[in-house]
């Protein structure tokens, strides 16, 4: 963990109390948390400003209980706020079946709240844009592979499990395994130089 700009080093420096290196470490992974969340999601509610909605609540969540995360191995980060990521998709659930808002807010800093933590999100609108569009190609391209080849690419390049940990989790061997995510990420690239064309 050499890198002053691995997951690592910038969530020890957060939790020193650093927000741009926590704000970092958000943006590193908001991508592939996105397309997580774009998958959790129920097809009709797969609108990508739900989509975006949801990212944005889970890293304001992970904002406020960055204290209680545990660095464990690399991709424990992004595990840590997919399971965020559950809670905030269950909590909007129950939201929209009762009409009360589930959770606490994390409020943002404002003049009723000088104290309020800085928004996460201080990007150009042309570079969300340009972000938002990346992500439409990046799940069009998903979207077209089979189930089980988007599953094994969520898992092992999205989610960072393990070889073994994806066959525990499929109930196959790790050779079958190892051979599922290499045709499926063969038809992604596949997919990827086609859309290129």
């Amino acid at each position: 963990m050499d890198s002053a700009t691995s997951t690592f080093a910038l969530l020890e420096k957060a939790k020193a109390g650093d927000e741009a290196a926590l704000s970092y470490a958000f943006e590193k992974t908001r991508r592939r948390l996105a397309v997580l969340v774009y998958f959790k999601l129920s097809p009709r509610a797969r609108q990508l400003e739900e989509v975006e909605d949801l990212v944005q609540e889970t890293l304001l969540r992970g904002f406020r209980d960055i204290a209680s995360f545990s660095y464990q191995s690399s991709g424990s980060f992004l595990r840590w706020l997919s399971s965020i990521a559950d809670h905030v998709i269950i909590d909007r659930l129950r939201y929209q079946s009762r009409d009360c808002r589930a959770g606490v807010a994390v409020r943002l800093r404002s003049e009723s709240n000088p104290l309020g933590p800085e928004p996460v999100d201080t990007r150009t609108p042309s570079r969300l844009f340009a972000q938002q569009e990346a992500i439409e190609r990046l799940l069009e391209r998903l979207e077209k592979l089979p189930e089980d080849y988007r599953q094994a690419i969520l898992m092992a390049k999205v989610e960072g499990s393990t070889t073994g940990e994806i066959a525990e989790r499929l109930g196959k061997s790790r050779e079958s395994v190892a051979l599922l995510v290499y045709r499926a990420v063969k038809r992604f690239r596949a997919l990827s130089e086609g859309a290129e064309a």
